[in-house]
C-alpha cells in the first residue's frame, strides 16, 4: 500500500499482532478502516490509533479505557490542555489501582509466609525438626 495507506498484513507485521487483534481492535471502534470490496485498507489514523490502543494495554488500561482516551486525542492538537488533563487523571487513577493491587499482592504474600511458617513450625515439631531445618521439596 502507499505510505499513508495500510493492509491488515502491513499493520500487523509492524506491530507484531495477528490480523485477528485487528479484527477485534476494529470490531471495538478503535479502529475503522475503510473497505474497498472485502480488503480493509488502513489510514495513517488508524496506525497511530493502533500505536495508542497497544501502548495503552501495555500500561493496563481496559479496552474501554483506551477507547475514551484515544477518542478525545485530536493529533493536530497533541498538545492541548483538555487531553493533556484527562491523559494525567486516567494514568493518576490507574497508578492507584495498580499501588492498592501491589499493596493487597504484598499483604497476602505475608499472610502466606505467616500460614507456612506455622505449618512448618507444626510439621517439624510432629517428626523432631525446627521448620528452618525442613526440607522445601516436602511441601
Amino acid at each position: 500500500m502507499t505510505g499513508s495507506e495500510y493492509s491488515i498484513s502491513d499493520l500487523s507485521q509492524a506491530f507484531m499482532v495477528t490480523p485477528r487483534t485487528l479484527r477485534f481492535y476494529e470490531q471495538r471502534g478503535l479502529i475503522v478502516p475503510r473497505r474497498q470490496g472485502v480488503t480493509r485498507i488502513y489510514s495513517e489514523k488508524d496506525r497511530v490509533r493502533l500505536e495508542l490502543a497497544l501502548r495503552g494495554k501495555r500500561l493496563g488500561f481496559s479496552l474501554e479505557e483506551i477507547k475514551e482516551i484515544i477518542d478525545i486525542y485530536e493529533p493536530k492538537q497533541a498538545d492541548d490542555p483538555r487531553q493533556l488533563i484527562f491523559l494525567l487523571k486516567k494514568l493518576h487513577e490507574k497508578r492507584k489501582d495498580l499501588i492498592n493491587k501491589f499493596n493487597d499482592i504484598k499483604e497476602t504474600l505475608n499472610a502466606m509466609d505467616a500460614v507456612e511458617e506455622r505449618a512448618l513450625s507444626a510439621l517439624g515439631k510432629r517428626q523432631g525438626v525446627r521448620a528452618s531445618q525442613m526440607p522445601l521439596d516436602l511441601i
